[in-house]
């Protein structure tokens, strides 16, 4: 027997057997001229004749490990020998059973603990995932559009930078915020985040003062063509948050919210047909923490929005408030970093201008709305206000109504509106009516301006 070592001293031994004939045998088995038991690992056998190695399959057949069938007899005096290595593991290898289907992959639990990573979904990507046992897993789509959430940091906010709604409505583009029950003593502004990656935070307030105990709450909805995707799917939200030196929560909660529906692109705040909601609360303190939340969004959902709130006790201090930012929704079941639904900020701009476009007037307060159009008659005249970028539908509402006429004049003849309408519009933009005092004649070119003043503006909405 001969043993050969592996530098890791692991060996593998070299099994021999060796017999004389007596002449006219096809068969060895059996022991030895030493007493030695025929064993062999079958396909790791030599077969030697007075020396001479033979072939298997051509001189011999061996199949069971322990005999041996020659093609030709022996005859008297012939030395037969049988040699074979017997099979052995290297240390710290590690089995092919570890895997069990192509794509798997071999990863770690902990120093020196070896197991597999099944193979994830079709365009899924590996990411590191320190709350996964192996540390690493499959998520979802990564690049930019990952993010369902449009304007998740805050970037936007084309309508202004501080509200005190009495009822719900947009603040911060894409964003419908205000009380439960409708009630006034909420506070919405931007603020600088003092995160690292992220400019603004928004600012969800109870005014200093304020007893109400109604739930201070923003929603945003995602448009049933983006929604699509999610249905049947695993969904993680994440974002982060602070609460201010004066939070009233009681246990410093906060709730957030993964809310479906079947219906389509219906009014978030209003609420979905078949709407089912997924919540967590989760606990805050004076500084920023990732929260994440996963869920598994049901097959028929075709409508998503998100809720975030939170529900003060007693009196309104001066700071009774929460900062959130960098939410995000997307698929699979663990939270990659962050990043915009437009993937650049420019990207960002365009999707909110998708749902609203807000023209504004520069610093000589008479910059024009629109393209110069003509007037009809010689009171009677007419504006093109394109926008941007294509909106989600035709504007549901356009604003300024007449009330606000007097913020507008006609450049020609610097005539001031007595009277807007919105005379035809679509996603691409809206035809504007507007009547002043009487000119030389119709047919003259015309413009829309701000009449001395910087709170002029045409707005076209087409929010859910």
């Amino acid at each position: 027997m001969t043993v050969l070592r592996h530098p890791n001293n692991q060996g593998v031994t070299l099994q021999q057997w060796r017999k004389t004939a007596a002449g006219g045998e096809t068969s060895l088995t059996g022991t030895d001229d030493f007493s030695a038991a025929l064993a062999y690992t079958v396909g790791a056998e030599e077969v030697f004749i007075n020396g001479v190695l033979i072939e298997r399959g051509v001189d011999y057949t061996a199949t069971s490990g322990t005999a041996i069938t020659l093609t030709n007899a022996l005859v008297a005096g012939d030395l037969a020998t049988v040699q074979s290595a017997t099979s052995f593991n290297v240390a710290n290898a590690i089995p092919k059973a570890t895997v069990t289907a192509k794509g798997d992959l071999i990863t770690a639990t902990g120093a020196s603990t070896v197991t597999n990573l099944a193979v994830g979904a079709d365009g899924s990507t590996l990411v590191a995932n320190s709350s996964a046992s192996t540390g690493v897993s499959w998520a979802g789509n990564v690049a930019a559009g990952k993010n369902a959430v449009i304007n998740g940091a805050f970037d936007i906010w084309q309508r202004g930078t501080s509200f005190t709604p009495t009822v719900h409505q947009y603040c911060a583009d894409r964003w419908d915020m205000g009380r439960f029950g409708g009630v006034s003593g909420a506070q919405i502004t931007q603020q600088a985040s003092g995160l690292t990656g992220f400019q603004y935070a928004a600012r969800l307030q109870r005014q200093s003062g304020n007893t109400g105990t109604q739930a201070v709450a923003m929603i945003t909805g995602i448009e049933t063509k983006d929604s699509l995707r999610f249905a049947g799917q695993s969904a993680t939200l994440s974002f982060y948050a602070r609460a201010g030196a004066n939070f009233s929560a009681s246990g410093s909660a906060f709730t957030a919210q993964i809310i479906t529906g079947t219906g389509t692109d219906e009014s978030p705040w209003a609420g979905f047909t078949g709407q089912t909601t997924n919540s967590t609360n989760v606990t805050l303190t004076t500084s920023y923490q990732r929260f994440t939340y996963t869920v598994s969004i049901a097959s028929n959902t075709t409508e998503i929005a998100l809720q975030l709130y939170f529900t003060p006790t007693g009196t309104a201090g001066t700071n009774d408030y929460i900062e959130i930012t960098g939410v995000q929704l997307e698929q699979g079941s663990v939270a990659t970093p962050f990043s915009r639904a437009g993937g650049t900020l420019q990207g960002e701009l365009n999707a909110c201008m998708r749902y609203y476009y807000q023209t504004s007037v520069g610093n000589d307060n008479y910059t024009p709305f629109g393209v110069a159009t003509y007037n009809t008659s010689t009171t009677v005249n007419y504006l093109w206000v394109p926008t941007p970028v294509t909106m989600r539908g035709t504007a549901a509402n356009i604003t300024p109504t007449t009330t606000a006429a007097n913020t507008f004049m006609a450049a020609l003849g610097s005539n001031v509106a007595s009277a807007i309408n919105i005379y035809r519009w679509s996603p691409n933009g809206a035809k504007i009516e507007f009547t002043t005092a009487a000119v030389s004649s119709a047919g003259n070119s015309t413009l829309m301006q701000a009449n001395n003043t910087t709170s002029a503006y045409i707005a076209m909405n087409a929010e859910l």
